[in-house]
């Protein structure tokens, strides 16, 4: 019984990680509808970030948090400005997925050369301090990651249900074309929401960074599973973003242990497919998606 909650409670704090790294893709996706492929990438230069902070200033990981966040809001409206906003007009869709991709290629190297192929490890500063809770261990990290998830997914979700800036957001989410007749700067709300989902990755890399070494490819370790997070708590999904990581990281966690680390992601992708076989839209998007919050 001991390792079952212990299993389980690793699956909790995996799906913790996973819904902290997701909140960001899914506003974005939600709001501006661009799969962004350089989130991943988003979260390395935050976690570099942190590691430059900590080891050269001395700064607390976790305090780094009001430092790295706006500096990845800043890059995240600049690359909504100046990437993704002009090719909105574009015919082809797609052509905003290619460009994120070439972004993502772009970070990744500007990484290699800057800080080359090496593991960066930041100080855990107390982070990895082992907490005992009755028959369970967990890091005092994990603890942080699944409380500021909880609040970051809490604090999206008032934002944009009580504040006129919010509900600007949500009604350009359901209709642009309606929200710019009643004159809401829709460019500027499509700025502000890739700004705030680039911050939420950078809030991420600061409680992330003591937990997991730094290189240049880290971003596609936790990418790959945002995606899978997002689109299995349905598009678009704040609450469904953190319901989807729980749910995968439950499975990634009693997969590994039970049948085996070697196929533990193969379980998990085939548990995706299997829902989005029965469920094409996620399995939460009918009750959490950012454009249908109740007034």
């Amino acid at each position: 019984m001991e390792t079952f909650l212990q299993v389980l409670v690793n699956g909790l704090m995996l799906g913790a990680l996973f819904a902290i790294v997701s909140v960001g893709l899914t506003m974005i996706f939600g709001i501006v509808k661009v799969v962004n492929f350089a989130h991943g990438e988003f979260l390395m230069l935050g976690m570099y970030l942190v590691y430059l902070f900590t080891t050269k200033l001395g700064i607390h990981p976790l305090l780094t948090s009001v430092i790295v966040a706006p500096l990845l809001f800043v890059a995240g409206v600049a690359t909504q400005r100046f990437i993704i906003q002009p090719l909105m007009s574009a015919r082809d869709d797609h052509i905003q997925i290619f460009a994120t991709v070439g972004l993502s290629t772009a970070l990744i190297n500007l990484a290699l050369l800057i800080f080359g192929a090496d593991i960066a490890n930041t100080p855990p500063s107390g982070l990895r301090l082992p907490i005992v809770i009755g028959p369970v261990r967990v890091l005092l990290g994990q603890l942080v990651i699944l409380a500021a998830s909880i609040l970051l997914v809490i604090g999206l979700q008032a934002f944009l249900k009580r504040t006129q800036t919010g509900r600007a957001i949500r009604a350009v989410a359901q209709n642009r074309a309606a929200a710019q007749l009643m004159g809401i700067n829709v460019n500027r709300m499509y700025m502000l929401t890739f700004g705030i989902g680039a911050a939420c990755v950078g809030l991420a890399a600061s409680m992330v960074a003591p937990l997991y070494p730094t290189s240049p490819n880290i971003g596609t370790y936790f990418v790959l599973t945002a995606f899978v997070v997002v689109v299995l708590g349905g598009l678009g999904s704040l609450g469904g973003a953190f319901a989807g990581a729980m749910i995968i990281g439950l499975i990634d966690s009693f997969a590994g242990f039970y049948i085996g680390s070697d196929v533990r992601e193969v379980v998990v992708f085939g548990v995706f497919l299997l829902i989005l076989i029965l469920k094409p839209a996620g399995l939460f998007s009918d009750r959490l998606n950012l454009s249908h919050v109740s007034p």
